[in-house]
């Protein structure tokens, strides 16, 4: 479901030939021609070299529409814009066609990130942003930006970011972030994806695979809005994978708050499993938070740890958790939850997770899966 055209008229009239000229002497970035031909030029560059998109990235403006070749890109500064599309007119950076895009950050200054985008409008999509000595991907007060089928992957920090007051209306969908890790700070800080330190209303993150993270699969702290959190995984995250000997990781699924904000989050039909802590926790956020037919399955301490907040926690399903399934403080309203009287704990079909970490749909969807389904439509995550 693709949201940007990226064409405008130009201010001036090109023929023909002054078009294919321009695009000759542009090291190989294409002007493109609209369907008016050579009435109507495009904003539409195609970038084949790391110089390339570097400076495109840079200086990309309302309507501009970057098309990345297939290949490994290594920037040697972080991708960094403070430009603003408009609803109409979007900025979209994106794999050409089908091509695979790896953007690597592995020759990088240290403590540089790969990508920051100070703008708003922005569509970006089909990209791999991976080895970053710090962040991955970072957006800053952004409105309306659009981040789809994105991998962000072994970066030095979180793999993606969004953060800042005026954080409105963004749609993070079908995200792979894993194996980040700050050896700096030991595992302490380097989650999935991260929402934190601003506020805004509006942002949903869909459909992501947040796993082997050194800290948490997804963390909300300090963010004072309502996010919504919906049929996205986080496993395997807060285990000590880089032979850290003074490894401080924490290893939550999802963490829904912390560092004094309140925010009443709506979180559903997620899954955490094989976390070494807690699959969801509040993480001492007061705010009302809504879990709806979450499951949380053989995490490492509790399933669900809401004990100083007011919660609002049904149809959930916790299996196997070490820590048990609930841990509910007295302002916790738990209805219809499998550890509450009288609701059943159905049968998984299986508990095998090799399925979960198999290939995308070719529209980005999670894999078909089996695992932890159980055909219920009482509690439990769908997993389809």
């Amino acid at each position: 479901m693709r949201q940007s055209t990226g064409r405008h008229r130009s201010t001036r009239t090109l023929s023909i030939a002054a078009a294919v000229a321009l695009a000759a002497g542009a090291g190989g970035v294409c002007l493109g021609l609209s369907g008016g031909g050579a009435q109507a030029a495009t904003a539409t560059v195609t970038v084949s070299t790391t110089a390339q998109l570097e400076s495109a990235v840079r200086n990309a403006t309302a309507g501009s529409v970057i098309q990345v070749r297939g290949g490994t890109y290594h920037p040697t500064a972080t991708l960094r814009s403070t430009a603003s599309g408009t609803p109409s007119k979007r900025i979209t950076l994106e794999a050409h066609g089908g091509e695979r895009v790896r953007i690597d950050g592995s020759r990088l200054p240290a403590g540089s990130w790969l990508a920051g985008i100070y703008g708003s409008y922005w569509t970006v999509q089909n990209l791999t942003f991976r080895k970053s000595p710090a962040q991955g991907f970072v957006v800053t007060s952004s409105t309306g930006g659009i981040f789809r089928n994105l991998v962000t992957a072994d970066n030095g920090d979180s793999g993606f970011t969004l953060r800042g007051d005026d954080t409105v209306g963004n749609l993070v969908e079908n995200l792979d972030s894993h194996g980040n890790y700050d050896a700096s700070g030991h595992g302490q800080n380097a989650d999935g994806i991260a929402v934190k330190f601003g506020s805004g209303t509006g942002n949903k993150v869909t459909g992501a695979r947040l796993f082997d993270n050194s800290d948490d699969g997804l963390d909300l702290w300090q963010f004072s809005s309502p996010v919504t959190v919906e049929h996205s995984w986080a496993f395997g995250n807060g285990r000590n994978r880089w032979d850290d000997s003074a490894f401080q990781g924490n290893g939550n699924g999802f963490k829904l708050g912390g560092g004094g904000a309140s925010a009443a989050h709506v979180v559903s039909d997620n899954a955490a499993w094989d976390n070494t802590l807690n699959g969801f926790t509040e993480n001492s956020n007061p705010g009302a938070i809504v879990l709806h037919r979450n499951t949380a399955y053989a995490n490492a301490r509790a399933g669900f740890f809401f004990e100083t907040g007011k919660a609002r926690l049904a149809r959930n399903l916790a299996v196997g958790n070490r820590g048990g399934p609930a841990k509910l403080g007295a302002r916790t309203v738990s209805a219809a939850d499998n550890w509450d009287s009288g609701v059943r704990t159905p049968a998984f079909r299986s508990t095998d997770a090799a399925s979960a970490y198999g290939a995308r749909g070719a529209d980005g969807a999670l894999p078909a899966t089996t695992f932890l389904t159980t055909g219920s439509g009482a509690v439990g995550a769908s997993m389809d």
